[in-house]
């Protein structure tokens, strides 16, 4: 099309002229510039500069700060097709959308049954209902049944030990509402992998998987059984874990089911997949690209035809992510992941109400938490693009290298003789456990930092008070033996009981005293980290304001009645003013001096901790800190009557 064609107008200018081509040997040169400004060794930029941005995995790979198309990711496949990681239909979920699906966990069939009918009158579409044990009682899952209309909304089953009532109670329910076999569409939530890890006992599966193929008959749209990642998640493992343990779990129902006569496909379309979403969004994205694709591989082993590889994938948004303090925030994260897992291609999707980590949900979370879903769904319109992630350098590269990762450790745990085999011997247990450790760290040296809690922790906040939720949270002795169930906010939530338990009893916050010296642009940076961090663990600061030097700090010290000290400004009022501000803190009665920011040993002979972002324990620190000020509690603040006098 020439000018004229165009409506007269002129081209379209050439933006890139002037500017020498864009080629990753120069990207590469200018990233060396920058990181060798930023006191990088020169050792560390040759060949690959890019190699000290790049962000290590908990699964042994990196992942880097640049994507292209070289080397191009292959097998991808298009949508419908295998190796299915984008998603079993040609049309993607732009039909209908994902199933929005609501857990419940009350006890009470009343109030089960008025939330039930809450959830589906207002967009959702299927129900996750605990039953058994600590949960409702089998005998009243009838009564809280009354009101769905169990032909068009599935319930899936949460029964743990007790999969058996609760699965003839769920029957006789779908029996009295009139609903004939062939048209049942719920699922019984059989799960003794998961059940017996958390009891800590050895897994059985002849006997609940023969009972499951009993219900099967004549019935072909009962799920049966539930392959669960997020046990591996819930305790603080990795992403390939998480993927390989549910092919494992799966891969174990599929023979146990096999073996107890059902034929194999029949057998795979009745086995739901369970993982977690956090706020990792790519993360997320790509792992649910990848563990299509790991079941593909087990079932095309297994001889059936592409058409009956599908896989029904469950994603719950992360308990472990969740916090208790600041747990509005958890609505950012749980929309976030809910976008992830829509974006991988979920089947179903479960958002936990911001408020479950407190206590059992109330009625204002559950409409927020299924309001998310609408949300993406009906006014971001998620649901109308066919694998969105598709053809992302990124997303490609994370989808294969997690695919890699989670088939090796599937490939251990069949090894060890499968993933019943891997739980009984422990095996499973200490590999997540090792990833616990290493993620424990991060946390605790705020590397991988948590809003509202371990970053910007709100010391006034009001604590909300929930009714106990004795299903999701981890208590009682049959959660302590077994597997673990962690929240990555855990030892820094600990930390802030503490300090509120002596704030509730006495009515002083633990304190300590902020020694700012010098201007206030030399100290403020340092301040505002230190009462950060400090913050993280319950504990106030008193800052006084600029302090010239050592004497003034010492005096405004002892006038404050703290017993913690922590100095702050740059490293050049360091220099001149540290080590004796140091001495005279501790002469004015500090039973403990810090240093915000600066690494140098020298000052730790002036008995100065010090202490950087990222650089130090945090948890570690502030418990030591507590230990302190909860034994040693602030005297009412009055003036010195000479320097360095003891408060």
């Amino acid at each position: 099309m020439d000018v004229a064609e165009r409506g007269g107008s002129d081209p379209a200018p050439n933006l890139a002229e002037g500017f020498p081509e864009a080629t990753r040997e120069r990207w590469r040169e200018l990233v060396a510039g920058v990181l060798r400004k930023s006191g990088v060794a020169e050792e560390r930029l040759v060949d690959t500069p890019e190699g000290v941005l790049a962000t290590p995995t908990y699964d042994g790979f990196e992942i880097d700060p640049l994507y292209t198309e070289d080397p191009a990711p292959t097998g991808q496949g298009y949508p419908g097709q295998p190796p299915f990681t984008r998603g079993y239909r040609p049309e993607g979920t732009a039909t209908d959308g994902w199933d929005i699906r609501a857990r419940h966990t009350d006890t009470d069939p009343k109030t089960l049954a008025r939330r039930l009918h809450a959830d589906l009158m207002n967009g959702v579409a299927s129900l996750w209902v605990g039953v058994g044990g600590d949960a409702l009682p089998t005998a009243s899952l009838g009564e809280a049944l009354t009101d769905v209309y169990l032909d068009l909304a599935p319930v899936v089953l949460d029964p743990g030990a007790d999969y058996a009532d609760a699965a003839r109670a769920l029957l006789e329910a779908h029996a009295e509402a009139g609903v004939p076999d062939g048209r049942i569409i719920s699922h019984l939530g059989i799960d003794p992998l998961t059940t017996a890890a958390r009891a800590g006992e050895r897994p059985d599966l002849e006997g609940p998987v023969r009972f499951a193929v009993e219900c099967a008959a004549g019935r072909p749209g009962l799920g049966l059984l539930i392959a669960d990642g997020t046990l591996a998640h819930e305790a603080g493992g990795s992403e390939a874990q998480e993927l390989g343990s549910a092919i494992a779990a799966g891969t174990a129902y599929l023979r146990a089911l096999h073996e107890a006569g059902m034929d194999p496909a029949d057998a795979a379309r009745r086995i739901e997949f369970r993982l977690a979403a956090n706020a990792d969004q790519f993360t997320v994205i790509a792992k649910l690209r990848a563990v299509r694709a790991m079941w593909n591989q087990v079932l095309a082993a297994c001889g059936l035809a592409a058409d009956q590889r599908a896989m029904r994938l469950h994603v719950t948004t992360s308990e472990a992510m969740t916090t208790r303090r600041d747990p509005h925030v958890n609505m950012l994260r749980t929309t976030v992941a809910c976008f992830a897992a829509g974006v991988g291609g979920a089947d179903a999707v479960t958002v936990a109400p911001f408020d479950s980590a407190v206590g059992l949900p109330d009625d204002f979370a559950r409409r927020i938490a299924r309001n998310t879903q609408s949300l993406l769904i009906e006014e971001s319109h998620l649901a109308q693009v066919i694998d969105p992630a598709g053809g992302s350098f990124y997303v490609e590269a994370l989808t294969r290298d997690l695919y890699r990762a989670g088939w090796a450790f599937f490939q251990e745990l069949e090894a060890e003789g499968g993933a019943a085999d891997a739980l009984a011997s422990g095996l499973l247990r200490e590999r997540v456990d090792e990833v616990w450790e290493r993620r424990r760290i991060d946390i605790a040296h705020r590397r991988a930092p948590l809003t509202g809690v371990s970053e910007f922790p709100d010391l006034d906040e009001a604590p909300l008070v929930r009714p106990a939720d004795p299903v999701r949270l981890p208590v009682g002795p049959h959660r302590s033996k077994g597997f673990p169930v962690r929240r990555y906010a855990q030892e820094f939530e600990a930390l802030r009981d503490r300090g509120d338990a002596q704030t509730g009893d006495t009515g002083h916050r633990p304190t300590a005293f902020l020694a700012t010296l010098g201007p206030v642009a030399a100290h403020t940076a340092r301040a505002s980290f230190a009462a950060n961090l400090l913050a993280a663990g319950g504990v106030a600061v008193e800052r006084p304001g600029p302090l010239d030097d050592a004497d003034a700090a010492a005096r405004a010290f002892a006038a404050s009645g703290c017993r913690v000290a922590v100095i702050c400004s740059s490293d050049k009022v360091y220099a001149e003013h540290a080590e004796a501000t140091a001495r005279a803190l501790k002469g004015a009665g500090a039973r403990r001096v810090l240093l915000a920011g600066s690494p140098r040993d020298t000052y730790r002979e002036a008995g100065v901790d010090v202490f950087a972002h990222q650089g130090c324990d945090a948890v570690a620190l502030l418990t030591d800190l507590l230990d302190v000020l909860l034994t040693d509690p602030p005297t009412p603040t009055r003036p010195a009557t000479s320097e360095g006098e003891n408060a």
